[in-house]
């Protein structure tokens, strides 16, 4: 398994951006008010990523992994990077998706009012979508699997 590729999640940042600030532009009438709660719905799956990060990379510096009692289970260990693998892909697709309406907001600010008050809820809903993008990749990061050193070469 590969380790996921920045340009992927920048791709896909970019796209969902567009697309949300074409739906925002034909449909802002008909939203709801958006609240910084509506915005703050990652943060806490970001947080329990990036705990599970630091609980994964301390388990490994200590040789903490195997099948053994007490130890973390290596299956444990690729569920975890498939978790954060999803994340990325998922916190980059809503990131964008926040970043589209705020584009379209800041630009109608000054002329709507509900945009200068549904601003602070996109701010949020982007730190959310980036907090787990940063997050799903530290976790993936500390879920490698430790460098094996090459076996030394019999002479003869």
């Amino acid at each position: 398994m590969k380790p996921t590729r920045i340009l992927d999640l920048c791709a896909n940042v970019l796209l969902a951006a567009i697309v949300a600030w074409v739906a925002t532009n034909m449909a802002y009438s008909s939203f709801p008010p958006i609240s910084v709660f509506s915005g703050a719905s990652l943060l806490p799956v970001a947080l329990l990523e990036a705990v599970l990060a630091f609980v994964i990379r301390q388990r490994k510096d200590n040789h903490g992994i195997g099948p053994g009692s007490g130890q973390l289970h290596p299956i444990t260990a690729a569920r975890a990077v498939a978790l954060a693998k999803a994340s990325a892909q998922v916190g980059s697709l809503v990131g964008g998706i926040w970043l589209g309406f705020l584009v379209w907001l800041l630009m109608q600010r000054s002329d709507l009012r509900a945009a200068a008050a549904d601003t602070p809820g996109a701010v949020v809903g982007l730190l959310g979508g980036v907090a787990l993008v940063a997050a799903a990749l530290w976790l993936e990061y500390c879920c490698r699997a430790p460098i094996e050193p090459p076996d030394e070469a019999a002479t003869s």
